[in-house]
């Protein structure tokens, strides 16, 4: 189980991973893994050639120094100091690691040694040898590096012993050397890695980036985007089955407009067919079925005049009371089908006349505001669906919000005309005002704005009124069919 310390570190890690390009991971694992095996494997190389070296360096101190002894036995036996010293210089001469050698007699008195001003001081004690030993050798840290100090006895250590000094300098050298080869060698491969990494990244990352410019064009919208084909491989295959799919969204996409279109065009008109209907009733009621009614009342007035029953005349007068809320009926019924202020006036008075009949007919106080419509008229499909939308949305507050007041208000302003209706009514959840019976007068109200290019917003909470936006765009009107 992770602690939650590991997990935040993870979660850290992966946020600022996650966060780079696909080009720079690989272009980093590609230089990571490169400086990791070039470092591994000058740490290796170092390493195994120091102790090869330090080796060869050990074995090295050791001939010098039986050589030494062994050369100089009998010049310490005829006590020749010269040719001691000759000896010695010689020897340090020849080989450049000698660092110094020098010669001890039986009793370790020296007797003679290479430093030439003076002898260090405690060198002499540093390293010493038994008769029993082969040789002595011993690692000397001084301010010149490190020194291979190897005593070998002479004559089993009767005579003296020969001591030799061989520094790690040249040693130290190779090996730094080395590494610098072994740096300068995983640099340049770092640098054709990184390279061949960079154009690899650039040859893979290439098709996906456009694949993925491509889909957020699609995302937009733009169905025709098609990715290019880079090559026979997974990405090729990506490619082909992006274009696929975005071929068959912009079928899908043509099909669903030329449905909406159609549907659009069916419902545009259905409702035009309708207010032409509605016209017409609302003709024959105010032309014909209101004169017969206008008739019967006049000749129901003559024969209450003429009879002298009085049973006969009070029963006309019941008549004809029938008669006159008959016509008062057909007046109101018109007016709702096809108000003919509406053709005659105007959207504001036809409102008017309106809000005034619902306000006598409800009792609910509306309040109404019109701004930027008395120099032109609207467009008259636009007209009559915004009078349906404010009669509709009049309606579903009368009958469903339990108001008492509400407030109507259209406004023309940068090429748009808006329609506000607010209440003080119970309210209700938007969300599922499906289900609810006034759905069908919204999605009435909703249909009329979309014909017309326009939208209606709906806000409302239970217990908090409601409030509906209806937003139309005029510069649409003409274009819609």
């Amino acid at each position: 189980m992770k602690s939650p310390f590991a997990h935040s570190l993870f979660n850290r890690f992966w946020s600022v991973a996650g966060a780079v390009s696909v080009r720079t991971k690989i272009l980093g694992i590609v230089l990571g893994l490169v400086l990791l095996l070039g470092l591994g494997v000058t740490a290796q190389v170092r390493s195994a050639l120091t102790r090869t070296m330090d080796a060869q360096l050990q074995e090295q101190a050791t001939s010098v120094a039986r050589d030494l002894a062994a050369r100089a036995t009998d010049l310490i036996l005829i006590n020749d100091v010269y040719a001691l010293y000759q000896l010695l210089s010689e020897m340090q001469a020849n080989n450049a690691n000698v660092r110094y050698a020098f010669i001890v007699d039986g009793s370790g008195r020296i007797i003679a040694h290479t430093f030439g001003d003076g002898f260090p001081i405690g060198l002499l004690e540093a390293n010493t040898s038994s008769s029993a030993d082969h040789h002595h050798t011993i690692v000397l840290d001084t301010d010149e590096g490190r020194i291979w100090d190897t005593a070998v006895p002479i004559f089993d250590g009767r005579t003296g012993a020969a001591r030799v000094g061989l520094s790690e300098a040249s040693v130290r050298r190779a090996v730094d050397t080395v590494t610098g080869q072994l740096l300068l060698t995983t640099v340049l491969v770092s640098v054709i890695g990184v390279t061949a990494a960079a154009f690899l990244t650039w040859v893979l990352t290439r098709p996906i980036l456009q694949l993925a410019q491509a889909a957020r064009a699609v995302g937009r919208g733009d169905l025709s985007q098609r990715a290019p084909r880079w090559a026979d491989d997974e990405i090729g295959d990506l490619a082909e089955s992006f274009n696929a799919m975005t071929a068959a969204l912009q079928e899908a996409e043509e099909a669903r407009a030329e449905r909406e279109h159609l549907r659009a065009r069916y419902v545009s008109g259905v409702i035009a067919a309708q207010e032409e209907e509605r016209k017409r009733i609302a003709r024959e009621l105010h032309d014909s079925t209101s004169q017969s009614l206008t008739s019967l009342l006049v000749g129901m007035k003559a024969l209450s005049d003429a009879c002298d029953t009085p049973a006969v005349h009070r029963r006309a007068e019941e008549l004809r009371g029938v008669a006159v809320h008959t016509l008062d009926e057909v007046h109101n019924l018109a007016l709702q089908l096809r108000p003919s202020v509406l053709d005659d006036l105007g959207l504001p008075a036809a409102l008017e006349r309106y809000i005034a009949d619902c306000q006598r007919r409800y009792s609910l106080r509306i309040d109404l505001a019109v701004h930027g419509l008395a120099e032109q008229r609207l467009p008259p499909e636009v007209e009559t669906a915004l009078y349906r939308i404010v009669q509709e949305g009049l309606t579903n507050v009368a009958r469903h919000a339990q108001a008492t007041t509400a407030s109507v208000l259209v406004e023309r302003r940068n090429g748009a005309v808006k329609a506000i209706l607010e209440d003080d009514g119970r309210g209700f959840d938007p969300e599922s005002a499906g289900k609810a019976k006034q759905s069908l007068g919204l999605y009435g109200i909703r249909e009329r704005a979309e014909l017309l290019g326009g939208t209606l917003t709906i806000e409302s909470e239970p217990g908090h009124g409601a409030s509906l936006f209806v937003d139309i765009p005029l510069a649409d009107v003409s274009n819609h069919p």
